[in-house]
């Protein structure tokens, strides 16, 4: 029997790639440690949560984990409204494409979970200890894990992460750039129903995003994910929940000038430092996939997006490839980093960009920005073409 691709990392990224190549009949092992989420309360939410696109709404179906999570805990966002720094605005709908939904917001702990089970179901193996090296051999790479077993792939994917031990073990350049902001994410309870509307504003030092989440017995409720000065951001983390509440009540009013009423934390903020990454993706026998491979700015919300596209293009090439080439030859590896590339640095241009455009004062570019955003509504053939990049289609 060949040996299996070793996935390394059991995060969405590492979990959604082994079940995807198991699916198409290649050889493959789990490589990290097993964390189960908790199951929650109907009203008890996990912090962080993902908008899925399309495209990865259909791959989490072939993977047969969509059909696995609880659609109560799911909720479709059928429109997008976005505001400039001004008077700019920008609405996007499904229905402008033909389409029921734009995306789906989903908590990570829930993705997990049903990927987790859709393993289970599959009876995958999984390796229950963490990578230490690396040594490649010209039919593969040879791993030692921290217990001190070893095992030999023609394989070896890096899913483990921003940190990725198995990118910095292949010295596979890696550029990384500090925005000096951070997420802050927490769910609130709103006073007025969302009618699945995300919204979206630009402040010029910030990013303010609410997306809507399944009611609650209290109300309504939606999910923030506020991108602030790491300074600012820490302040606030660190006061307590009535000051935190305070604080927060006041500069939400301001921005969203009460579009879905008074605006509550349900939970206490928390964040993570936001940056922009990018590798070269490949080395002799190795692969990454998500966070190991890239990093982007999440005003547009498609960091997890961009990396279960990575899970599609590599399972599409290693199911493809002509059956005299072994699955870590290096025109696999060569074809995988080409088709990676032109979405990946689009995406990091796109939210880069709109980073830079919207954080400079300058009052002529501040002008345009905004007239752009309202000439842009106004095009419905634009507007689909928005659609469908967000959508990945």
């Amino acid at each position: 029997m060949n040996p299996p691709i070793l996935v390394c990392g059991t995060g969405i990224a590492g979990l959604a790639c082994a079940l995807g190549l198991s699916r198409a009949g290649l050889p493959v092992a789990l490589l990290g440690p097993r964390h189960p989420p908790a199951l929650r309360p109907a009203d008890d939410y996990h912090p962080r949560v993902y908008a899925i696109s399309s495209a990865s709404q259909a791959l989490l179906d072939r993977l047969g984990a969509w059909r696995l999570m609880d659609m109560r805990r799911v909720t479709p966002v059928e429109t997008m409204e976005i505001h400039g720094d001004a008077q700019g605005t920008l609405d996007l709908s499904a229905w402008q494409d033909a389409r029921d939904t734009l995306a789906w917001i989903v908590e990570s702990g829930e993705i997990e979970r049903a990927l987790q089970q859709a393993v289970q179901v599959m009876g995958l193996a999984w390796h229950e200890d963490h990578f230490l090296s690396l040594k490649t051999s010209p039919d593969g790479v040879q791993v030692t894990t921290q217990q001190g077993r070893q095992w030999h792939t023609p394989l070896l994917v890096g899913a483990d992460g921003a940190r990725s031990p198995v990118r910095q073990a292949a010295g596979i350049q890696h550029d990384y750039t500090p925005y000096g902001d951070m997420g802050v994410v927490a769910h609130l309870d709103i006073g007025r129903a969302h009618q699945n509307y995300a919204c979206q504003w630009f402040t010029g030092d910030s990013v303010f995003a609410l997306l809507p989440m399944p009611d609650t017995a209290n109300g309504p409720q939606a999910s923030l994910v506020w991108s602030m000065p790491e300074s600012q951001a820490r302040q606030w983390m660190a006061m307590d929940t009535d000051a935190a509440q305070t604080w927060f009540a006041s500069h939400a009013q301001a921005i969203t000038g009460g579009r879905l009423g008074a605006l509550r934390l349900r939970t206490h903020p928390q964040g993570f430092p936001l940056t922009l990454e990018r590798s070269a993706m490949t080395a002799p026998g190795v692969a990454l996939v998500g966070d190991a491979a890239h990093r982007v700015h999440p005003l547009a919300g498609q960091g997890l997006n961009l990396g279960l596209g990575d899970v599609d293009t590599l399972l599409q090439v290693l199911s493809t490839r002509e059956a005299h080439r072994p699955l870590g030859d290096p025109r696999l590896l060569a074809r995988y980093r080409r088709r990676r590339a032109e979405p990946v640095i689009a995406m990091g241009l796109v939210t880069h960009g709109l980073h830079r455009l919207f954080a400079t004062p300058c009052v002529p570019l501040a002008w345009a920005r905004n007239q752009g955003m309202l000439v842009a509504n106004q095009i419905p053939f634009l507007k689909r073409q928005l659609i469908r990049a967000a959508a990945g289609n």
